[in-house]
């Protein structure tokens, strides 16, 4: 009886940390900034939306525009932690961020354009090992076909309306643009990636990430070596037990 009891607080305090361990891996780093639609470029006179989320608390939704930083403020929406702003214009090019006491979220770069092309990237540094789509996007949506470009060197050799990533690592950090013949040129925009570890976590909605809602592998591997371990302690007490009685 008594090994039976050791072994099930073995296993009750095994689930314990296995419950801790996920739950550290999706509130840490849960307070973000969502812009809709998701993307670090836009064109002038689009509706773009800022809201924070994950915070505690008085929030205010800040920016810097031209080196100076403000509180911004939409006439459509007196709270200080969301805003809309329904034709954006070239001088709301900016970083914005959220801010509340003793929290701040990563400050985004959004750039507004005046041009004929866009390129469509995540506004959130992506997660490392996970996938990423990026779409050029242009006035004439039956114009979208086109070159992607990392660092002013070309990805491809034929036009595409969109380019996938597969298995991102910090070599994909840089600068990214696509043009469209004949119709223009994206501005540039810096793709951001994340180093993975077990307690870092992204809002999976926000990725354009098509494996973006699997829990991640060093979880998983804790739970598998933590239910090996308890499995071996059990054989090993029941072996324990049974040479004790002859």
């Amino acid at each position: 009886m008594e090994v039976a009891a050791l072994c099930f607080r073995l296993v009750m305090l095994g689930l314990i940390f296995l419950r801790d361990q996920v739950h550290n891996s999706y509130t840490q780093n849960r307070a973000f900034l969502r812009i809709t639609p998701n993307r670090l470029q836009h064109f002038e006179l689009d509706s773009v939306s800022f809201e924070c989320v994950g915070f505690d608390g008085l929030t205010h939704l800040k920016a810097v525009r031209n080196t100076e930083e403000l509180n911004l403020a939409c006439d459509n929406n007196r709270t200080t932690s969301s805003c809309t702003i329904d034709r954006v214009y070239l001088e709301d090019s900016g970083e914005y961020w959220c801010e509340s006491e003793g929290e701040r979220s990563d400050r985004v770069n959004i750039t507004i354009t005046d041009g004929p092309v866009i390129l469509d990237s995540p506004v959130l540094p992506v997660m490392q090992r996970t996938n990423v789509i990026l779409r050029c996007g242009s006035k004439n949506p039956s114009s979208n076909l086109g070159m992607f470009y990392k660092n002013d060197v070309p990805m491809h050799n034929t036009p595409a309306e969109e380019i996938k990533i597969n298995n991102i690592s910090k070599s994909h950090e840089g600068f990214y643009k696509c043009h469209v013949s004949s119709i223009g040129t994206s501005p540039a925009s810096w793709l951001a990636v994340e180093e993975f570890s077990v307690t870092s976590t992204r809002p999976h909605e926000d990725l354009l990430s098509d494996d973006s809602n699997s829990l991640s592998v060093p979880i998983l591997l804790r739970i598998a070596v933590t239910i090996f371990i308890t499995l071996l302690l059990l054989v090993g007490l029941s072996k324990l037990k049974i040479s004790a009685c002859w």
